[in-house]
């Protein structure tokens, strides 16, 4: 039995702590949250620590899941697995490539299992699509965006996350990874540009913003993210693929509007094209919110039990996370950014 402790109870922890509450080869040892509550009545018997440090020290955990803001992502990993625990990170795996470096090597050296969650990566009709654009065959357009309509408390918790993070590094990352295990080329080049379209926010942030990509293959791609009331609901949720060979999209997603969680995730069905025709590939009985978190952390124990090799995932994570750091440091600076190649 794998012995789990829980680190951040927003709208991810609540769902990762449920995933492992249910999970025949899971215990929960722990919940951290700066409150000391806990909201939902099947979490309700854990015990709660308000600091994450003595928490990690009194439970001693096998396994920790940092679902906390994205600054503590990086210190809180570290100390998971220099404690001897594996480590579970929500996304993004850091706020600098540096740390998110310093996570990767603290796992190599501990021999510790280290798995960012990018919750696509575990959706089935996700992973159609990675298959299809591969069999297509590269150099490709990448063409995604993810924009929020957002109001009230879900307006109030993009505005919290923007106290660290900006929406094109927060939801970016997701999809510049799916990129990343579409095409093996390496990114060479970077522009974006931002807007900061709200009084409501740091005058140093931004709610909107876009960015393109140049990879050595010679592909490229193109991501948009915007929160906030003010946002427009028309066209909020582009997934495209085009290569030579035709294209893979995204012909049907869920008509509850842009701000709705499950939403962000449902593919319904795949319209891949050719110059010889069509194919739309129905993917019905997707799974909601829940049950993908329910599959990343299934992933995550069969990562520690049957020992499998993260190299790739750890790579993919920090370069996908580069991308968009380097996007948003295109955005302050108004200048194109080079990367380095990235290796774990």
């Amino acid at each position: 039995m794998i012995r789990v402790l829980i680190a951040g109870l927003g709208n991810m922890g609540m769902a990762h702590a449920l995933a492992h509450h249910h999970h025949a080869d899971a215990t929960v040892v722990g919940l951290v949250n700066r409150s000391g509550k806990v909201d939902h009545p099947e979490l309700a018997g854990y015990p709660i620590f308000t600091d994450y440090d003595t928490a990690l020290a009194q439970t001693k955990p096998d396994l920790v899941v940092i679902a906390t803001y994205s600054d503590s992502h990086a210190e809180y990993a570290c100390a998971a697995m220099e404690a001897g625990a594996h480590a579970f990170v929500e996304k993004p795996l850091a706020t600098t490539v540096e740390d998110a470096h310093r996570v990767v090597d603290t796992a190599i050296r501990t021999n510790r299992k280290l798995v960012v969650g990018y919750i696509l990566r575990h959706h089935p009709s996700w992973v159609r699509l990675i298959d299809e654009a591969r069999a297509l065959g590269g150099p490709y357009v990448f063409r995604m965006n993810l924009n929020q309509q957002s109001s009230g408390a879900e307006w109030d918790t993009h505005k919290a996350l923007m106290q660290t993070t900006s929406p094109i590094v927060d939801c970016g990352v997701h999809y510049v990874d799916v990129w990343c295990q579409i095409t093996d080329a390496k990114p060479v080049r970077v522009h974006g540009m931002g807007l900061r379209l709200s009084d409501e926010i740091a005058p140093d942030m931004y709610n909107y913003g876009q960015f393109q990509v140049v990879f050595d293959d010679g592909s490229v791609g193109w991501y948009e993210a915007g929160w906030g009331p003010m946002m427009s609901e028309t066209a909020f949720f582009v997934k495209d693929v085009v290569s030579p060979a035709g294209a893979v999209s995204i012909t049907e997603t869920d008509k509850s509007g842009s701000s709705d969680v499950d939403g962000h995730t449902k593919v319904g069905g795949l319209l891949v094209h050719r110059p010889d025709g069509d194919e739309v590939i129905d993917l019905p009985d997707e799974p909601g919110h829940q049950a993908l978190c329910d599959a990343e952390q299934d992933f995550m124990l069969r990562a520690i039990t049957q020992n499998l090799d993260l190299t790739r995932h750890m790579q993919d994570a920090v370069q996908s996370l580069s991308i968009c750091l380097a996007a948003d440091e295109s955005i302050r600076t108004g200048q194109p950014v080079s990367l380095k190649e990235v290796t774990p």
